[in-house]
């Protein structure tokens, strides 16, 4: 257990950024499902629409430091080539 105030304080923002941190990784989470989705449907203007929204979002978790830019480049690649393929 801390016993100095700084690691009491550590601990406290520590779990706070883990539940912030959580939300934006389940946020991600839903826009890139709804893009497979779509292509799973088969619907390429909804897969299209789709993708255009996971993408800011994407970015925006590298930005915040959530996820790795290079697991993005390649999430964002790989949807693309999907829906491209529709």
């Amino acid at each position: 257990m801390a016993n100095t105030p700084q690691a009491k304080k550590r601990i406290r923002r520590n779990n706070s950024r883990a539940e912030i941190n959580g939300a934006r990784m389940s946020r991600i989470r839903n826009f890139v499902k709804r893009v497979e989705l779509a292509i799973e449907g088969g619907d390429k203007d909804a897969a299209k629409t789709a993708l255009q929204a996971a993408q800011p979002e994407l970015a925006r978790g590298v930005a915040r430091g959530v996820m790795h830019k290079n697991t993005v480049a390649r999430k964002m690649s790989r949807l693309s080539k999907r829906v491209a393929a529709l």
